[in-house]
């Protein structure tokens, strides 16, 4: 479950601006993984979304589907590589993964028959991502790199908010988004563990085109940096993880894009 509050919003120049009105998404995120093969995993996810957003005169309540996500991701290691201590090389050998994902636009997008903003939930189009992942785990020490780069499909447009218009292919811009993070370990005496990680990522789409034109009112840049605290069970087969996820409400730190505060409480089940 995701708690996000909107803050405020970089504009084109990278300049902060507050948000005086009360904006907030709430987000349901439900999940399935599926082991094809020791080294293969399949995933699909699908969010249900709740816009709740208050105004000096007004209030909007809208809820709806969101955009769901189909997953391969592929180990590229054969025996587990975390580890104690340094005795050899090999033990520094990090865990790769690999992996791709469609993101399906299920939700209500501004190019559906939407009145405004309060309705969307979704970007109206599909996606193309190929990760990667790479853990180098020495306990009770920890540092995962995450790059993800994304693709648009170009999708066809008759209409936006509801209204008619000159059809026309729309693209969105390539994104890649890059994330570095560092934990640590702590185990009870019944093998439970408790794990903290601090994280920075920055997050870049480049502008759209329309029939082959840029648009240059689009593409965005984001940075922002998020504090985990996850407990496994000693077999690990329950993993209970909450994450704050914070946009700098400052300068620089992005550009045409919007700040938020999210706070993420997640719960994932091992069916062995």
């Amino acid at each position: 479950m995701d708690y996000e509050h909107y803050t405020g919003a970089w504009d084109k120049n990278g300049d902060w601006v507050s948000e005086p009105n009360d904006l907030n998404q709430h987000r349901i995120n439900m999940g399935y993984a599926y082991r094809l093969a020791p080294n293969w995993q399949a995933s699909v996810t699908l969010p249900y979304v709740f816009n709740r957003n208050k105004y000096p005169t007004f209030e909007r309540n809208t809820s709806g589907i969101g955009d769901g996500t189909v997953s391969v991701w592929y180990e590229a290691f054969e025996k587990i590589t975390c580890v104690w201590d340094v005795k050899q090389w090999e033990d520094l050998m990090p865990a790769i993964y690999m992996g791709g994902t469609l993101t399906v636009h299920n939700g209500t997008s501004l190019y559906d028959d939407v009145a405004d903003n309060f309705d969307i939930t979704g970007r109206g189009a599909y996606r193309r991502d190929a990760s990667v992942l790479i853990d180098t785990t020495i306990y009770p020490w920890n540092m995962t790199f995450g790059a993800t780069y994304g693709k648009y499909l170009e999708r066809p447009v008759n209409q936006e908010y509801g209204t008619n218009v000159e059809p026309y292919r729309k693209q969105l811009g390539d994104r890649l988004n890059t994330t570095l993070s560092f934990g640590y370990t702590y185990f009870t005496d019944e093998m439970e563990s408790i794990t903290g990680t601090l994280a920075y990522a920055i997050l870049k789409e480049d502008e759209a085109t329309i029939d082959g034109t840029v648009d240059t009112t689009s593409g965005f840049e984001k940075e922002t940096i998020s504090a985990t605290l996850a407990l496994a069970t000693e077999n690990r087969d329950w993993v209970y993880k909450l994450t704050f996820n914070h946009s700098p409400t400052s300068d620089g730190w992005g550009d045409n894009f919007a700040t938020t505060n999210v706070i993420t409480v997640g719960v994932s089940h091992v069916l062995r």
